[in-house]
């Protein structure tokens, strides 16, 4: 397993959406996504992507006003996620047009399902924007 879970996160350091792929308790997640998310957003512009914390290696992006955090195994390749998190901020795009942080709280459904069809018990299994929507251009025209 490379991926133990995925947070997307506002400037404010509030969690919007949450996926674990291990088993955390409900007090350990939380207790995790503060320590990561205050770490990560007192990093400046300048500095790497990459964290260590834990037993975990932490790759984070910004998009706008949301963080996209990863956190991976310590062997796990940084670029490969990186490139992970644009495919998903990529897909996100192309579903809501110009994804923000409404879209996230307001379809949490949706991201999480996007989420589901591109990573399964941690490891990447579609990369495919196109096979990775069609299930939610289906949902959305059945409704």
């Amino acid at each position: 397993m490379g991926i133990r879970f995925v947070l997307l996160v506002n400037k404010q350091g509030q969690t919007r959406l949450a996926q674990y792929y291990e088993y955390l308790t409900l007090e350990e997640r939380r207790a995790l996504e503060g320590e990561i998310v205050r770490k990560c957003l007192a990093r400046t512009e300048q500095q790497c992507s990459f964290v260590e914390h834990r037993n975990y290696k932490i790759v984070y992006r910004r998009y706008a006003s949301l963080f996209f955090l990863v956190g991976v195994d310590n062997d796990e390749n940084e670029l490969a996620i990186l490139e992970f998190i644009h495919l998903l901020v990529e897909t996100m795009d192309r579903h809501f047009g110009n994804v923000c942080e409404l879209d996230i709280m307001f379809h949490l459904e949706k991201a999480h399902f996007m989420l589901e069809e591109m990573v399964m018990n941690g490891c990447v299994i579609e990369t495919n924007k196109t096979i990775i929507l069609t299930p939610i251009h289906l949902m959305d025209r059945a409704s």
